[in-house]
């Protein structure tokens, strides 16, 4: 078979690859195709030896196949199926290659507590004061505040609503148990005078897309939380906030991202009028409900 050129690999998927060639296979490289195009994203993660023994072929064999459908080796191969999967690939290479290493438990956690480190500090240093002012002044003016995440981002879309509930006219958070249908019912109720938070981190979630292009669409004022101008969600926001996130084992750092979170309700509770008053207001309709000596 020819060589595929990078202009054709441009054009052509691997699976188009693929499937072009299996009429002119052997029966062991015909096994292997038959295995990338009903498993290409399990493929994307093996090594050569891991494919080699799910298709129970030996490792030159794999290497031989790559050369069939026109590439220089497994290597070559590899990257055109990761191709289109790197985001959510990316937690498992990097396990993959914190497994090559031998770490204690305490090694492990220490270097997951510098990562953090780092990224606040990196965060704290490059702040930008008038992204920051705009944001709080938005939160603070808005008629209605709703935050919305998936997935991990979910949870830290609660803990926001939450931290500025006290301080917004109406703050709810859309990550709950209705799911993306409740959500379109919010949206579907936004005003220009509202204003919806996106919290959104690798592994990026499509409705987190989604929501961020229906609130502008519905003229929201929209906030997006998220790690780099290279995300699907940077360009979608009114104001975006990057919040740098990096993690060597996971795809993002979520503590990283709550500090900041935190960082900009206490910004908001600091900027906010009467927040002493509502704050100790809060306190005590919420008294009988915390423990006191003597209970």
């Amino acid at each position: 078979m020819p060589q595929v050129s990078l202009q054709q690999q441009a054009t052509v998927t691997i699976k188009d690859i693929v499937a072009r060639a299996v009429p002119s296979l052997t029966p062991a490289h015909r096994r292997m195709a038959d295995y990338v195009l009903a498993h290409s994203f399990r493929a994307a993660t093996m090594t050569i030896d891991e494919l080699a023994e799910a298709t129970g072929v030996s490792i030159a064999t794999v290497n031989r196949f790559a050369h069939t459908l026109g590439f220089s080796g497994f290597q070559a191969f590899r990257a055109e199926l990761v191709r289109g999967y790197e985001s959510a690939l990316a937690p498992v290479e990097k396990l993959r290659k914190a497994l090559t290493r031998s770490s204690s438990a305490a090694e492990i956690m220490a270097a997951a507590l510098l990562d953090n480190q780092n990224n606040l500090e990196r965060i704290r240093a490059s702040l930008p004061p008038a992204i920051c002012d705009q944001i709080v002044r938005a939160i603070l003016d808005a008629k209605r505040l709703l935050v919305a995440g998936f997935g991990n981002s979910g949870y830290l879309a609660g803990m926001l609503a939450h931290g500025l509930e006290m301080y917004c006219n109406h703050a709810q958070s859309l990550a709950d148990i209705g799911g993306s249908s409740h959500c379109a019912r919010a949206l579907f109720k936004l005003q220009k005078q509202d204003v919806v938070i996106v919290i959104s981190f690798p592994r990026y979630v499509k409705d987190a897309i989604i929501v961020a292009r229906k609130a502008r669409e519905r003229g929201a004022h929209v906030i997006i939380l998220t790690d780099s101008p290279t995300s699907p969600l940077a360009a979608l926001g009114d104001i975006t906030l990057y919040v740098q996130s990096a993690s060597r084992f996971n795809a993002t750092s979520d503590s990283t991202a709550h500090a900041v979170i935190e960082a900009l309700c206490v910004a908001v509770a600091r900027c906010a009028r009467n927040s002493v008053e509502s704050a100790a207001a809060m306190t005590e309709f919420v008294l009988p409900w915390l423990h006191q000596e003597g209970d």
